[in-house]
């Protein structure tokens, strides 16, 4: 059984959420504060964090950002506020996926099932060597191996960073459009596209060279994004 930390510190919204996603098979352990929700991470991992954002003491950017130092469990920002803004801070702090209250529980069941997928199929990483690396230029993406290297040198990814940038690779100048991303890297039938639009910004930013121009990354105005070959 999944374990998920829900971290809201509006107590009608706590208790309701954590009784419908345990409804759907989870155990949930929900906390009011980034400090409690912290510290019960620490002290029991769970394997996906749900946040909200306007939380009493420590708000949940800082706490989103904290519980990234060393910890790569998936996080879901579920927020009243809609703001790009908001989105684009969310995502950066480290966040994965953002949902705009009020929630629709099954529709937030199955992004946490896509989201665990995706956890498993990352870190199913083979022990022996792997030969298999997509280059494109002096970048190189091993898609087996979990690798991503610059110029021989590795880069750091996040997991859905990574999972964003093999899903490019894999279909070498071929343009995909945010809603095919959001499908094929989030798990997401529909969503918001400006989630995707972040992670390509932030990817961007470590396979950029020096003049700043992308690395291959090219977006097509209109359509989506592609991987240059």
């Amino acid at each position: 059984m999944s374990a998920v930390l829900l971290i809201e510190d509006d107590d009608r919204i706590r208790l309701s959420l954590a009784m419908a996603l345990e409804d759907e098979g989870y155990t949930a352990h929900a906390v009011a504060t980034a400090e409690e929700g912290l510290a019960a991470q620490r002290a029991h991992r769970a394997d996906t964090v749900l946040i909200d954002l306007m939380l009493p003491g420590m708000d949940g950017y800082e706490c989103i950002r904290q519980m990234r130092r060393d910890d790569d469990v998936p996080i879901v920002v579920v927020s009243a506020r809609d703001d790009t803004h908001d989105i684009v801070a969310a995502l950066e702090a480290g966040a994965d996926d953002y949902v705009v209250k009020p929630v629709a529980v099954k529709e937030l069941a199955a992004r946490l099932r896509a989201l665990r997928r995706r956890a498993r199929t990352v870190t199913a990483v083979p022990a022996a060597p792997t030969t298999s690396v997509l280059t494109f230029g002096d970048l190189e993406v091993r898609p087996e191996a979990g690798e991503v290297r610059l110029r021989g040198e590795p880069v750091s990814v996040t997991r859905t960073e990574f999972r964003l940038l093999c899903e490019l690779a894999d279909h070498p100048g071929l343009v995909l459009s945010r809603q095919q991303l959001l499908q094929r890297v989030w798990g997401h039938e529909f969503g918001d596209e400006r989630v995707v639009d972040v992670h390509v910004g932030r990817l961007r930013q470590k396979i950029e060279d020096e003049t700043g121009n992308p690395r291959h990354l090219v977006t097509v105005r209109g359509l989506g994004y592609k991987l240059q070959p």
